[in-house]
């Protein structure tokens, strides 16, 4: 999970002339990267201790990608918009200590938890695939309906997909022996693989170099690390959104924020669960109530930091993948964020081509849920195919949510089974269908 502390800078850090704020202010990267360790390692030790689940936080991408897009388009300061990632923590706190999302969490089926956890298999697979390289957008200008491609032109043409290739077929030996810690076994070896090549071609990013890394290049750092700046922390605005563009639109973006987080870390939760077989027959987990509190305090820990709201990662799968089963694997997570705000340029090093061959290899590991789900019954079947293929085809948990329960409710109110779905299913059906249309109903009412 490391590569978060790289990540978030690139997403919500800035300079002059990019991810600056209407006062034209912006969130220094190497502050940001300092920030995003501290609340990670607050908040994997606080879930470890408290909740007992080897659950990881950090920085929640989907969240801190809507947030640079809040910022530009909607006119807030970063201050401003870290306040109503505070305020939407405080409301998801609120919902959990009520009983009210452990309710919806409860109400959800058996089948569609498991194709939760399987569509969340197919998207982080997705996710490593393409911050690899190995699979390319291809450009609206190829004129053609394919909206993705292999490498280039159905071909592997770099030394970075090539090392990432390897990476997988490494890291899959190796957990196919059965070879205890293969996952970091793997990401060592590939990344002193990735080292080795970087010496003798010399690439520089993909940015600037199409053959070339697509987030860290693998030189050898200057130093090794120094004491982080966090004066970040506490730089907030908790109300000052609401004065700056109406009461309308800053509540508008605390519920977007609020649904995404809602349901992308309830559904990682649920995977993870039932990846680590914590979960009981009816894919619930045991004090999940004081789970899903500790998670929503997750966004104040991260908006009061600045460095955008924590949840549950999907990439806790693969600490469970080599055994993690209670909170102390948090914990020690937790303790290594904290230590790596000394550590900065060291971990740089670790090439995403050397990192992501491991979400391959757990989305195959996750995938294998599709097991628990009845293929024979198309009003289970639909609602299934869609959550799975929703998540990395939309490259997001919480939509393959919404169109799975969506699909879901209307097949079996019309297979008249509609008593048989749980009255809070159909209210978070409504919400969600309320949602996807949002941008109509933003237009109908200017």
């Amino acid at each position: 999970m490391a590569y978060i502390v790289v990540l978030n800078p690139i997403v919500i850090g800035g300079s002059a002339d990019r991810n600056y704020d209407v006062t034209h202010h912006f969130l220094p990267p190497n502050q940001v990267a300092a920030v995003t360790a501290l609340a990670a390692g607050v908040m994997c030790v606080i879930f470890g201790v408290i909740a007992k689940y080897p659950f990881a936080f950090a920085a929640g991408l989907g969240i801190n990608s809507l947030l640079a897009v809040t910022v530009a388009q909607q006119g807030i300061t970063w201050r401003e918009a870290m306040g109503l990632v505070v305020i939407e923590g405080v409301i998801m706190v609120v919902l959990a200590a009520s009983g009210l999302r452990t309710a919806i969490f409860n109400a959800i089926p058996t089948e569609l938890k498991s194709a939760i956890a399987a569509g969340i298999g197919c998207f982080i697979a997705f996710i490593g695939m393409v911050d690899a390289g190995l699979v390319k957008r291809v450009p609206d200008a190829a004129k053609t309906t394919v909206p993705v491609g292999f490498g280039v032109n159905n071909s592997i043409t770099t030394w970075p997909v090539l090392i990432f290739a390897v990476g997988v077929l490494l890291m899959g030996v190796l957990v196919a022996r059965q070879v205890r810690g293969g996952l970091l076994i793997g990401i060592v070896a590939t990344t002193v693989l990735s080292m080795i090549v970087q010496s003798i071609g010399h690439f520089g990013s993909s940015a600037k170099d199409a053959r070339g890394w697509s987030l860290n290049v693998p030189d050898m750092p200057k130093s090794v690390g120094g004491l982080p700046n966090l004066s970040l922390v506490g730089d907030v605005d908790i109300f000052g959104a609401f004065s700056r563009v109406g009461v309308l639109t800053a509540t508008v973006i605390v519920f977007a924020l609020l649904l995404s987080n809602f349901f992308d870390a309830m559904g990682t939760m649920t995977g993870l669960g039932r990846e680590a077989g914590l979960a009981d027959k009816d894919g619930n987990l045991p004090g999940i109530g004081r789970a899903l509190v500790v998670e929503g305090s997750g966004a104040v820990v991260g908006g009061i930091a600045s460095g955008s709201s924590n949840t549950v990662f999907v990439e806790s799968a693969s600490g469970i993948a080599e055994g993690a089963r209670t909170g102390l694997a948090n914990i020690v997570t937790g303790v290594l964020f904290l230590v790596a705000m000394f550590f900065t340029p060291l971990y740089q090093v670790v090439p995403s081509e050397a990192a992501a061959p491991a979400l391959v290899v757990v989305g195959a590991m996750m995938i294998g849920q599709v097991r628990d789900i009845d293929w024979s019954k198309f009003e289970i079947a639909l609602p299934a195919f869609l959550t799975i293929i929703a998540m990395p085809f939309t490259y997001s948990i919480a939509n393959g949510i919404g169109i799975g329960f969506i699909t879901y409710v209307v097949l079996m109110a019309a297979k008249g089974k509609w008593r048989s779905v749980s009255p809070l299913l159909y209210v978070v059906a409504l919400v969600f269908m309320l949602y996807f249309a949002k941008q109509p109903i933003e237009n109908l009412f200017g």
